[in-house]
């Protein structure tokens, strides 16, 4: 990442990681704020504190959004919730679980799979848990642009039994490509056979196509075929709830009993790690969750989110098309959520930078919140000029 002055409003900055509106502002999503008037007018709340696993509502809610309302699982009462600080925290409660209680006890050697390229954060959160072994599992094939299944499941058939894959259960960060349903059924098959751990991130449910249920897909499939794993949620993006760290860790568990042993040890964990959470994001979630009116224009307050981002991504290719910018760029509108690996490579990305004063990752990854109607012309010509000028 490049140190930008943000004063500058010569520059145009399609790096941050948090999404914005068509003005370039943050935007509190309406249902929240109607919800914080409400949680503020209610007299029965207090500052005592939570249990140490959560606020319950809160954590059924959010299992019941990423499984669905009638998972068998969820009736069965394996299904439990953690709720966590983010879902950084869901992944590091769950890695710490994982170190100490998986495939025999405190075993430090089993291997962690994180996708080739993947949030920075995956492998300092598990190796900061303890485990020393993360490797990358093959995932972005860079000529075509798109994923490559068949380097995946290769991977996953050659690695050792039992270790543990992360898996981004929809809007890969930082690719924005997933595989599609056929596939996902290939990699569960796969996993299953070679009894395999499988961690899901799922950090943009309902973000990244404007639907719940089918960025939720992949997960439901999961649980479907009677597999035992963890779902790391965020709330940070599909609620905008940034910095109120609102995440939940959620358990499938095998049967109720087991249920119960593992939920007793992440709560020895979270007593050591945070003692118990915070309230304020996790009861705006829960009364959102739990009341069918605010679900509802939640869902819409979504879906504008998740539209603007397909509307810039349409207009980018667009765009890029018109100005005959040599290559391929069906995958800016083939991949999903908010961000976009354009393939410029790293001497592309410089001259953006420097000569441009456009702002991304020096992957090329760009957050499609940062294009708006006034800088998509700039950046698309920034582009065509980076791509034609450097190689």
């Amino acid at each position: 990442m490049h140190f930008i002055d943000i004063n500058d409003s010569s520059q145009t900055i399609i790096g941050v990681e948090a999404y914005r509106t068509d003005e370039g502002k943050p935007w509190v999503l309406p249902v929240v704020k109607k919800v914080e008037k409400i949680i503020v007018h209610d007299d029965r709340l207090n500052h005592e504190y939570l249990p140490i696993l959560g606020l319950a509502e809160f954590r059924s809610s959010s299992s019941k959004i990423v499984l669905g309302d009638d998972s068998p699982a969820i009736r069965e009462n394996r299904v439990g919730g953690v709720q966590c600080l983010g879902g950084t925290g869901a992944l590091k409660i769950g890695a710490e679980f994982l170190r100490r209680f998986y495939n025999g006890s405190n075993n430090t050697k089993t291997p962690v799979y994180v996708s080739s390229p993947t949030w920075e954060n995956h492998n300092a959160v598990f190796s900061s848990a303890g485990f020393e072994d993360v490797r990358p599992y093959k995932y972005w094939d860079a000529e075509r642009r798109g994923l490559d299944l068949s380097g995946f499941l290769g991977d996953l058939e050659s690695c050792p039994e039992h270790s543990i894959f992360v898996l981004h259960a929809c809007a890969h960060n930082p690719t924005g490509t997933d595989p599609t349903q056929e596939q996902w059924k290939q990699i569960a098959e796969v996993m299953m056979r070679r009894k395999l751990f499988a961690f899901f991130d799922s950090a943009y449910q309902g973000f990244a196509s404007g639907n719940l249920e089918k960025d939720a897909w992949a997960v439901r499939y999961f649980v479907s075929k009677g597999v035992e794993m963890f779902c790391a949620q965020s709330f940070s993006k599909n609620f905008g709830l940034y910095n109120e760290r609102v995440g939940n860790l959620t358990i499938v568990a095998r049967d109720a009993d087991n249920l119960k042993r593992v939920l007793s040890q992440m709560e020895k964990i979270v007593r050591t790690t945070w003692s118990n959470p915070p309230s304020q994001g996790a009861r705006i979630v829960a009364v959102t969750l739990s009341s069918p009116e605010l679900f509802s224009e939640w869902k819409d307050n979504v879906k504008t989110m998740a539209d603007r981002v397909l509307l810039m991504r349409a207009q980018l290719k667009a765009k890029l098309q018109s100005l005959g910018t040599p290559g391929t760029w069906d995958h800016i509108t083939d991949q999903i959520g908010m961000f976009s690996f354009t393939g410029l490579n790293p001497n592309q990305v410089e001259y953006m930078v420097k000569e441009k004063h456009v702002y991304l990752m020096a992957s090329g990854r760009i957050n499609m919140c940062g294009l708006t109607s006034k800088n998509i012309d700039y950046v698309a010509e920034s582009i065509h000029e980076a791509v034609t000028k450097v190689q």
